[in-house]
């Protein structure tokens, strides 16, 4: 039987990896939300997270901790 998850603290809190070769290993324990991924790329990329309707509407921030440009 498949298992899409629920509302149990392990299917709710689940490690987040962001690497590259210019970020200093550090470990952020901010909580944090999937949807702040996308503008998170977008600005690694130099471009503007806020070109994103959702974003623009829900405001929603970069992931925290990260040296971005």
């Amino acid at each position: 039987m498949a298992e899409h998850g629920g509302f149990s603290k392990d299917d709710t809190n689940v490690i987040l990896l962001v690497s590259n070769p210019g970020f200093k290993a550090t470990t952020v324990t901010t909580p944090v939300q999937t949807k702040q991924i996308a503008p998170t790329i977008l600005a690694a990329l130099g471009l503007n997270p806020r070109s994103l309707k959702a974003v623009r509407e829900e405001a929603t921030p970069v992931l925290p901790g990260l040296p971005l440009p």
